[in-house]
């Protein structure tokens, strides 16, 4: 299916995850002087337009990054995060919010390389547009499973592969179990960084993901989840998470402390819970 338009939803809460965790990953690879490949398995547009017909659909992103570019607060990853958006924004209004290939490329050295994977034709001519024209960056119109396996292990050797379809069939939770899998063992050496939702129990699936995942004893297995509200029991998104292998050192802390500052500005209902993962 190629209904899912990421501009309806740009700079929710979802993104707000995901981009932190991005950033976090990002830093920890640059802390090496050795270049380094960033894999994207759902690119998108890479740039979005808040005031689109598309955002204000359901201003999602009012409940995202806005309370979190209103309030600045201490935590180092946190401000980082909200600097890379500043950069697409003129003013100290937010109008513009980039995807994650936009945020991963301003971390990006001259070595460093990056792959961007989108099967949507609309999406994939946009993402030309906003990314390009960067000579370290390499524009995939394919399937992003098929993609990922043809693209690893890249060269250089060192990085990270971020996978975050919609999920708008049941299959795809298999097909990212697999691919998973299948990457592990053709780059041991890669981050992989897993995207899931937080649905109504009638329709939640991330506990399979996650129980399969534990099963199979990859190494440094962490989950990162931000919820902003109660669980319903058959429609909606009430959160969403992150699962990582070969997560770096010390990287659990970190998450720690920057999502206890997400919460405290997010109010009333938001939590979030990190966790190792284990058979």
């Amino acid at each position: 299916m190629l209904s899912y338009r990421h501009g309806f939803h740009a700079g929710n809460h979802a993104d707000v995850v995901k981009h932190l965790v991005l950033l976090g990953l990002l830093q920890k690879l640059q802390g090496k002087d050795k270049p380094f490949t960033y894999i994207d398995s759902h690119s998108g547009a890479g740039l979005y337009d808040l005031d689109s017909d598309a955002a204000r659909v359901n201003s999602e992103h009012l409940s995202g990054v806005v309370p979190l570019w209103q309030k600045r607060g201490t935590d180092p990853l946190l401000n980082l995060y909200l600097d890379k958006v500043s950069e697409f924004n003129s003013t100290r209004a937010l109008h513009h919010y980039p995807g994650s290939p936009s945020l991963a490329l301003g971390c990006l050295r001259p070595d460093d390389r990056m792959h961007l994977l989108e099967l949507h034709p609309a999406e994939v001519e946009a993402l030309r547009i906003n990314m390009g024209r960067d000579t370290r960056v390499s524009i995939h119109y394919r399937d992003a499973f098929e993609g990922l396996l043809a693209l690893t292990p890249p060269e250089p050797r060192r990085g990270m592969v971020l996978i975050d379809p919609a999920y708008e069939e049941k299959e795809d939770y298999k097909r990212v179990l697999s691919a998973v899998l299948k990457l592990q063992r053709r780059w041991p050496v890669g981050i992989i960084a897993v995207w899931y939702p937080l649905l109504a129990r009638q329709r939640d699936r991330s506990a399979w993901l996650k129980a399969a995942i534990a099963r199979e004893n990859l190494p440094d297995v962490l989950t990162v989840e931000l919820t902003v509200q109660e669980q319903d029991e058959e429609f909606g998104m009430h959160g969403s998470g992150m699962l990582l292998v070969n997560t770096p050192w010390q990287f659990r802390e970190q998450m720690q402390a920057t999502f206890t500052e997400v919460v405290s500005v997010l109010g009333e209902g938001a939590r979030f819970r990190v966790e190792e993962l284990h058979a």
